[in-house]
């Protein structure tokens, strides 16, 4: 990996998101909005209504989207199949570093990685590019400690519910996101379910350096489902008191 821009210190990167959102743009193959003009589109509208950062899928729009603003970029690539697949091995690494971000997104529960590499790896390729850091996505207080022992600059809780059996909680764990907080010495990230402004700031509250939120933004469609399910129940019951008269 060789820098092709000018990069930002490590601490300006997280100083620009300390209290502040991160908006997740992602969409998909398939979805309507998927592809680097997309996601250019949405990112910009999620800096015009006061992101902080961005959460980006692929190197393609880490790519779109670094040519058009400068804000720090949490860069991944979901890669193959579960049960490791969030940056999961060293070339999927390679290219979202080279692509642009200045957070390079990976899981972090300790799992094997499918080409053999380490978490340790991923540190040591990452920080041979100046400005350019490791987040590790876990989905407990362990593997956040273990992650952090391992040379990652921040810890997120983005990974919580879904490593295990059976559908992960509806809402976001917060639980999780204090422990890390007040165990750990590296930023932390609430990342994961977040559905609510009030869910947002009271990660912040439990000790979040900055909040990731993405499909209570930019999912117009789980969006519009919401809003249609409700709709739905409210006529079923219209047509109940109807038939009750």
């Amino acid at each position: 990996m060789t820098p092709d821009r000018p990069t930002a210190t490590p601490d300006d990167v997280v100083g620009a998101l300390r209290g502040r959102l991160v908006v997740s743009c992602q969409a998909r193959e398939g979805e309507p909005l998927h592809g680097p003009a997309h996601m250019t589109a949405m990112a910009l509208s999620a800096l015009d209504g006061g992101a902080a950062g961005l959460r980006l899928e692929g190197p393609a729009d880490v790519a779109a989207v670094r040519a058009v603003t400068g804000v720090p970029i949490i860069g991944l690539w979901k890669a193959g199949a579960a049960p490791v697949y969030i940056t999961p091995t060293m070339d999927a690494v390679h290219a979202v570093a080279d692509a642009g971000a200045d957070i390079v997104a990976v899981d972090g529960t300790g799992r094997p990685r499918p080409d053999g590499s380490t978490f340790a790896d991923v540190v040591r390729a990452v920080h041979g590019v100046p400005g350019r850091l490791v987040m590790a996505d876990v989905a407990t207080l362990a593997q956040g400690r273990a992650a952090e022992a391992a040379g990652a600059d921040l810890v997120g809780s983005t990974l919580s519910g879904y490593t295990g059996p059976g559908r992960p909680p509806a809402g976001p764990d917060l639980t999780l996101v204090g422990e890390l907080a007040a165990a750990l010495s590296v930023p932390v990230v609430a990342e994961g379910r977040i559905a609510t402004a009030e869910q947002a700031a009271e990660a912040l509250l439990r000790g979040a350096t900055t909040v990731v939120v993405g499909g209570a933004i930019t999912r117009p469609a789980s969006i519009t489902a919401r809003f249609a399910a409700a709709l739905d129940s409210a006529r079923t019951a219209l047509v109940a008191q109807e038939g009750a008269r």
